[in-house]
């Protein structure tokens, strides 16, 4: 079972600049709690999201000799790739891949074919620099655009990605518009389909229906959940009214109640949980 932890996702949004020092000593925190991977920063346009702009401070201020936990760069162009590629601390690089045209056109500002070809050249770069890209699948339970949706769309998307050479997809719901209906039809069919892939889940959702949301994909047999502590977040280049991250603290609550044992240190969870407060209002 793999938690990928996202304080980048949770941060991206939040108008006011959050001090370069305090993102890193929550960061650090979360280093220690024993999640497999933590999505800390970006490496985009520090006009598209200026939060992002001290990801290079942030990860100078890091302490990783003394975690397991593997760091996580979201990039929007070969540019930003090239760049996050060159920090032997960043293992895996994530790419936006939106079924959805004028979604990756407002997200990387590029369309949905200029956007394949970027993956491509990741995934040739990451292979030659040790590094794993993780590509979501961006409005992949369907889009406020009108472009078309259906569940054959995703599928064949998935499976180009997947011959290009992609390891690891997340499937995502950017703007909170899954069901469990959904998630149970459409997560074991890329399951199936393409076995040999690591499938993951990244779902935004609003508090009432957050636990319905990881009831269904763990019975769909996910075994990679991306979340954010409290919830807090959302994609800023999705809709004004953001539709927050999955908790962290209901994904553990509830998998640790399905007898997984997740192999985290309590004592520094709570210490997050605590820190978030100086970081985040609800």
């Amino acid at each position: 079972m793999k938690l990928v932890e996202c304080p980048r996702d949770a941060m991206q949004g939040i108008h006011e600049f959050i001090p370069t020092a305090l993102k890193a000593s929550y960061i650090n925190l979360l280093l220690q709690v024993g999640f497999d991977t933590i999505d800390f920063g970006s490496f985009v346009s520090p006009k598209t999201i200026p939060q992002l702009r001290d990801t290079k401070e942030v990860l100078a201020r890091l302490h990783l000799s003394d975690t397991a936990t593997q760091l996580l760069a979201i990039v929007a162009n070969l540019r930003g790739a090239e760049e996050a590629m060159a920090f032997p601390e960043i293992g895996y690089i994530g790419f936006p891949f939106s079924v959805s045209e004028t979604f990756q056109q407002r997200n990387t500002n590029s369309g949905i074919k200029e956007s394949l070809n970027t993956v491509e050249q990741m995934l040739e770069r990451c292979d030659r620099h040790g590094k794993t890209a993780v590509v979501y699948l961006s409005m992949g339970f369907g889009n406020p655009y009108g472009d078309e949706y259906n569940t054959a769309i995703v599928e064949d998307w998935a499976g180009t990605l997947v011959t290009k050479g992609t390891k690891i997809l997340s499937l995502s719901d950017t703007i909170g518009v899954s069901t469990p209906e959904k998630i149970e039809e459409l997560l074991p069919l890329l399951t199936r389909s393409f076995p040999k892939t690591e499938i993951g889940i990244h779902l935004h959702s609003t508090p009432d229906s957050r636990l319905e949301k990881i009831e269904a994909a763990y019975k769909s047999g996910c075994k990679r959940f991306d979340s954010a502590l409290r919830g807090f977040g959302g994609c800023p280049m999705a809709m004004d009214d953001l539709t927050g991250n999955m908790a962290t603290e209901d994904v553990i609550a509830y998998l640790e109640q399905q007898g997984e044992n997740l192999h985290l240190n309590p004592e520094k969870w709570q210490q997050a949980m605590l820190l978030s407060s100086s970081i985040f209002t609800s």
